[in-house]
């Protein structure tokens, strides 16, 4: 067993181990972690996005079924997670859990994974942004503006919000998110006091059996977890929390189980205000956000129509801003560890005033940049292309942490904390939570091609489990290397934790 001291941050800015930065603390509550977590899954853009295309190829009018099976495993991983958040807060989160659980080797591949996959998400979120922003400002006011002009100003947006703290991107994520969900709410809640379309309100496509009738309930499952990705950021955010040891858990079940129940009902109110066959039938069409665009001018008016293409743009803006905030995170807990000296003094520092993760931030908008211009120099489109695409390698990458991370969870307990241990959350439930994200793995895995839809023949998705392979073994080599020749160095991979929920 490796030893687990951890370099330890305390006091309000500086650390004990010299030259070690850390972020801002006690700057968001509860319901500020919630909503930076539930804006990764962004809930407009899983819906509007997800559903129709679940509905017409994957599971059918089992849909909402898919959502409550993904749910429930979700929930189940999650009880190891943040059994694990108790004891450790760590800005990595993944990387700093299966530090501590697996060791230090797999902790750095698995940290470069994530930090991977977050990288990848911003420009994958740019993407719908972009090509929702376009359409909806050609539908609904006539001006042709090109798509790349929309990408710049959320790579701007990104840059600012990151610069100037947490604080300052929960507030602009709190607007963003609270509009997007009221709107989709209304329009379920309008269905269902009508009570459902022409068919009424059936029980059919909440029961789980119906999940696995429609036309891949492969597909179906996949696209039902790929809905949630990023729900797990909760964790990342307890170096900036006011109670990290309480927040982070509940924040994360809350996540979970909100996000799930949301879409759960949206999803099941739009399939009954238009009857399940129509509802079908819409879906297969050649404008499936019909689906809810349908039941929405129906029960609720051409307003909210409107307003829905609006906020799917506000929505994709939200989303694309908190895997921003995800990414400059991940950069900068790997950084200031001083693994690469360079690092530490640059993407590892903090800003002296807002405490942001300021160059790392800056950093991953040049990335971000570089693969938006390197799309559409390819003539990508932003939607087909850069958005699915690298929202396929991201998905990859991030569930094989997940699957890792569970793993991790059963690690650590194992050899630490018997005052915690139990049978169900330390043990069972991160051991089902870990098979069945392999099995996500594995879905994604079989329908890869299906899900890069008109982009199945390009390169970047062919080449995608080798560019997650090389990752993972680049982070094994570059651990291994160090422990050979700089074990002090090596000591520090994934050790620096916050005092307060260190030891607990």
């Amino acid at each position: 067993m490796e030893p687990t001291t951890p370099a330890v941050l305390t006091g309000e800015s500086s650390p004990a181990e010299p030259g070690v930065s850390r972020l801002k603390p006690n700057v968001v509550g509860l319901l500020g972690v919630v909503f930076m977590a539930v804006a990764t899954a962004a809930p407009i853009t899983a819906m509007t996005g997800n559903v129709p295309f679940m509905m017409s190829a994957g599971s059918g009018i089992g849909t909402p079924a898919a959502f409550l099976i993904a749910m429930v495993v979700l929930a189940v991983f999650t009880v190891g997670f943040t059994t694990m958040a108790k004891h450790i807060t760590a800005t990595g989160a993944f990387y700093g859990f299966i530090s501590f659980g697996l060791g230090r080797t797999t902790g750095l591949a698995a940290g470069l994974l994530a930090a991977f996959a977050y990288v990848v998400f911003e420009p994958s979120l740019i993407g719908i942004f972009s090509s929702f922003a376009h359409n909806t400002v050609h539908d609904q006011l006539g001006k042709d503006v090109p798509w790349w002009v929309f990408a710049i100003l959320m790579l701007v947006i990104n840059t600012v919000g990151t610069w100037f703290g947490v604080a300052l991107a929960e507030r602009l994520l709190v607007v963003l998110l609270a509009t997007e969900v009221t709107v989709l709410f209304i329009m379920a809640v309008s269905v269902l006091f009508h009570g459902g379309g022409p068919e009424g309100i059936s029980l059919a496509p909440i029961n789980p059996v119906n999940a696995f009738h429609g036309p891949s309930a492969g597909l179906g499952l996949f696209f039902a977890f790929w809905s949630w990705v990023g729900f797990e950021s909760t964790a990342m955010y307890g170096e900036e929390s006011k109670d990290p040891k309480r927040i982070i858990p509940r924040a994360t079940m809350i996540a979970v189980l909100g996000v799930g129940v949301f879409y759960l009902f949206v999803s099941w109110m739009a399939i009954s205000g238009s009857g399940g066959d129509q509802a079908l039938e819409l879906a297969g069409s050649d404008n499936p956000m019909n689906v809810f665009f349908g039941p929405t001018e129906r029960y609720v008016g051409h307003w909210a129509v409107d307003a829905m293409q609006w906020l799917m743009v506000s929505g994709s803006l939200a989303c694309g801003m908190a895997f921003h905030n995800c990414a400059a995170r991940y950069l900068f807990a790997l950084g200031r560890e001083g693994v690469v000296p360079a690092l530490q003094r640059t993407i590892g520092s903090s800003h002296p005033r807002h405490g942001s993760p300021h160059i790392a931030g800056v950093v991953q908008t040049v990335i971000a940049a570089t693969l938006v211009l390197a799309f559409g120099l390819a003539g990508k489109d932003p939607y087909a292309g850069l958005y699915t695409l690298l929202a396929v390698l991201g998905t990859m990458a991030i569930l094989i942490v997940q699957a890792t991370c569970s793993f991790a969870v059963i690690a650590y307990f194992r050899n630490n904390h018997p005052e915690t241990r139990h049978w169900f959350r330390t043990l069972v439930a991160p051991l089902l939570g870990g098979v069945a994200m392999i099995g996500v793995v594995l879905l994604l895995v079989l329908n890869m091609d299906t899900a890069a839809g008109a982009e199945a023949g390009s390169m970047v998705l062919k080449a995608t489990p080798y560019l997650v392979a090389a990752v993972a073994l680049f982070g094994i080599g570059y651990a291994l290397y160090l422990k050979r020749t700089d074990p002090s160095r090596y000591a520090l991979l994934g050790r620096t934790v916050l005092e307060e929920s260190h030891e607990r």
